[in-house]
Formats: structure tokens, sequence, C-alpha cells
């Protein structure tokens, strides 16, 4: 958004959010202390043209430096019903799922990941969950705490050069999670 700003021209509402959104982010990253992000919102939301917004968010990351941009996150929630993606679909850097009840089935075997690493953060307290992984892939399970629940996860919970490493968090009291490759069944059972 940065290389497109020019100074002198007056911004539009959904610029001002976007800039709300990466200053929103900022702070929840903890890039940002909340008396400087009061300042910088109310200075983004007064903005009346690019120069105005430009300083607000020079020192902080917009996604086009390698850095992950404020929206590329995604929030799956359902009460009792199922949660499932699979096919050719887009998997951002952080997928936020909660399930009180339902099941989860994410297959990242055929996505899209334009990330090397992301992260998963499940919140399960009875449902269960399926993560499908493409061959080569690893995955952390180390930050999943359980009640009476399983964490089952046979893949390696390093990364290693050039594969998707997922990082999988969050809590399951009475859920399961599985974590697997798609190689690892065959058959027409996915």
């Amino acid at each position: 958004m940065r290389t497109q700003m020019e100074p002198r021209i007056r911004v539009s509402d959904g610029e001002r959010d976007r800039v709300v959104r990466q200053l929103q982010q900022a702070f929840a990253d903890g890039r940002l202390g909340p008396g400087e992000m009061e300042e910088r919102l109310e200075l983004a939301l007064t903005a009346k043209s690019h120069g105005d917004l430009l300083p607000l968010i020079a020192d902080l990351p917009d996604g086009t430096d390698g850095t992950d941009a404020p929206d590329d996150v995604l929030r799956l929630m359902s009460t009792g019903g199922r949660i499932r993606r699979s096919g050719d679909w887009q998997v951002p850097r952080l997928l936020r799922v909660e399930s009180e009840y339902g099941g989860v089935r994410l297959d990242l075997s055929q996505a899209l990941v334009r990330h090397p690493e992301i992260d998963i953060e499940l919140r399960l307290p009875y449902g269960s969950a399926t993560i499908i992984l493409p061959p080569g892939a690893t995955a952390n399970v180390d930050g999943v705490r359980t009640g009476w629940g399983s964490v089952t996860c046979a893949l390696p919970g390093h990364a290693r050069p050039g594969e998707l490493h997922v990082r999988i968090t969050g809590e399951l009291e009475y859920g399961r999670l599985r974590v697997r490759t798609s190689r690892e069944w065959s058959g027409t059972r996915r």
C-alpha cells in the first residue's frame, strides 16, 4: 500500500480502513503500545491525504516486504456443525479455528499455500480435528494443550528447507487432533 500512495492525493474511506487494520495488527503483534495505538488511530481516522497516512505506517510491515499483511488471517467458526476445507483453496499465514462441538477437517494437500510456514490456532472444547498436509510437510504440535483430549502427529516437528511447516497451537479439552500427510492413507479414503 505504501508504494501506491501519492502524498497530496486525498484518501478514501477504504484507504483509511486499510491503515486502521494495519495499525490494529501492529498493536496485536506487540509492535505498538496502547498510547501510540490510540494516537495513530485518531490520526488515521481524521487523515485527509495520503501524506497524513504515510507517517502512521512507515515503520510497520505491510505485507510487501515478506511480512504478513493484516488481512492474512482466516477465522473459521462453528458451534455444532462441521468445518471443512479441501481442494484448491487459499491458505493464509494464520488460521484460527473454533468449534464448540463440531468436527474440523482441513486438507492442505492441494491448497494454495503462499507461505513456507503457517500457524493454525485451534479452540475445540469438545470437537475433533484432522489436518492433512502435503507430502514432505512438517508440523509442530507442541503448543496444543489437552485435558482429556488426544493429539496424534508422527510428522517431523522442525521445519525443513523448501517444505511447508505448520505450527499448531490451541486447546482441546475433550477433543482429538490428528495431523497427517495425504500420503498416509491410500485408496479412496482421504
